[in-house]
């Protein structure tokens, strides 16, 4: 008995590894495409200066991504030490900077958010932001984007 529970078990995780995902082409209208909506990456970063390799990973990423995709930036817990005016510029072997990538995204005008609470725990308020970073609006959260959103947590 255990198993048949058992092989049906695995019968039903193998079945679900199998499914594709079926990305839908730009419909043909009258002799051109309709253009789908750009898909949106959310970057949640909860990391700070003493992880640095996730740091700067998620803003390299984040610059790439911002080129032909929507992108949004949450800091939240230790991430919020990375958008202080007196942040320490963070640095790892082969990537930019912590500073370089979020001058970067704010002159793309990418959305940067802080979490009010994690602010607030730290003994921080929205004027120790650096400039271009604001408090997280939870409605922004799913309209920064009209297509898909990919959720990268770092």
């Amino acid at each position: 008995m255990k198993r048949m529970i058992f092989g049906l078990i695995a019968l039903a995780l193998i079945a679900a590894s199998c499914t594709q995902t079926i990305v839908k082409e730009p419909e043909v209208t009258g002799g051109s495409a309709v253009e789908l909506p750009r898909d949106g990456v959310f970057y949640h970063i909860s990391s700070g200066p003493e992880n640095p390799h996730k740091v700067v990973m998620a803003l390299k990423q984040a610059v790439m991504m911002a080129e032909d995709k929507d992108v949004l930036l949450y800091f939240d817990i230790k991430g919020i030490e990375v958008v202080l005016n007196d942040a320490i510029d963070i640095s790892y072997p082969t990537f930019p900077s912590s500073k370089e990538s979020l001058k970067l995204l704010i002159d793309k005008s990418v959305t940067i958010f802080a979490c009010p609470s994690c602010l607030k725990a730290a003994g921080k308020s929205e004027a120790d932001l650096m400039p271009g970073v604001v408090l997280a609006q939870k409605d922004q959260f799913f309209n920064f984007t009209e297509g898909r959103i990919l959720t990268l947590d770092y």
